[in-house]
């Protein structure tokens, strides 16, 4: 089912991107106390990206419900003409997964769930079924705003990935959203190079230089691969970080308070990614430091 109506309720300012990799977004609805919230984030990211909104909704939807999804959208800028609803019933993750692969969806966007006595976010047996499986980028919300000044401090892995390239682009995208936003680009310090000089037995203050000379590598390489990307609007931060992948990437998340982190993740060989989301990014998937990008760019 689709809403329409020719009410209008103005547009907010939201900076527009003329963005090539999230054109057709997908919103998956279950009814709670956050669902304005998540239609407030989705409108503005559609709104600001230049996209195609749908919304999926397991299960059948009351009239009043498919007018309360369209009447928010429409409160927060975003055209009928520009979104539609779909409500199907089924297994949760199979009907979101077919539902993004039906509509050809760059981009999911999907709540985290709330422990209350952690006071913490974590993605749930549904939602680690559609990250593996996901045919899209994968946003997870673990705190959505009704009111948001747009992705102001963004983290993104510059990992040696087939899609590293995609991951910085889809950081850099989203934080030219707002006005002064802060991007954090994570590169991993290949510490086989200094473990293989220090079985050398080289004297302590080659092994500094040998180090400094590593993070010199890994920050032109961060700057070689944001060099082909816009984000003259961003200010920059390259932190090469040593250590388990996760684990320092969760920390540093927490540390500087990032409410957004960018990940890609290889191409979708099962056995492999199964085997990567039980170890690196399990500490991310275990306990959300802040909102999670997934990128899984669309292949024709």
């Amino acid at each position: 089912m689709q809403t329409r109506s020719s009410r209008s309720y103005g547009k907010p300012e939201i900076p527009y991107i003329n963005n090539l990799m999230f054109q057709r977004i997908c919103l998956a609805a279950a009814f709670s106390p956050r669902t304005e919230a998540l239609l407030a984030e989705a409108a503005r990211l559609t709104i600001g990206l230049g996209a195609h909104l749908t919304i999926v909704h397991v299960g059948q939807l009351e009239k009043e419900k498919v007018e309360f999804i369209g009447t928010t959208l429409r409160q927060h800028g975003l055209d009928s003409d520009r979104f539609k609803v779909i409500d199907e019933p089924g297994e949760p993750a199979a009907v979101i997964l077919e539902a993004c692969k039906k509509d050809k969806s760059d981009l999911l966007i999907a709540g985290a769930l709330h422990r209350e006595e952690l006071v913490k976010y974590y993605i749930g047996t549904v939602g680690r079924t559609v990250l593996r499986k996901a045919p899209c980028s994968v946003l997870v919300i673990t705190d959505p705003k009704i009111e948001r000044e747009g992705f102001r401090n963004i983290g993104a892995l510059a990992d040696d990935t087939p899609f590293i390239k995609e991951t910085l682009a889809a950081a850099c995208s989203i934080g030219m959203l707002s006005t002064d936003a802060r991007l954090h680009v994570l590169r991993d310090l290949k510490m086989f190079g200094l473990t293989l000089a220090s079985a050398d037995q080289i004297s302590e203050t080659e092994y500094d230089q040998l180090q400094e000379q590593l993070i010199s590598d890994e920050i032109s390489t961060a700057e070689q691969l944001l060099s082909g990307i816009p984000h003259d609007k961003l200010s920059v931060n390259i932190k090469v970080m040593a250590g388990k992948a996760g684990f320092e990437i969760s920390k540093f998340a927490n540390r500087k308070e990032l409410d957004l982190l960018v990940v890609g993740m290889p191409q979708r060989k099962f056995h492999f990614l199964d085997r990567l989301l039980k170890h690196d990014l399990e500490y991310l998937f275990a306990d959300l430091p802040c909102n999670l990008l997934l990128v899984k760019p669309v292949r024709s």
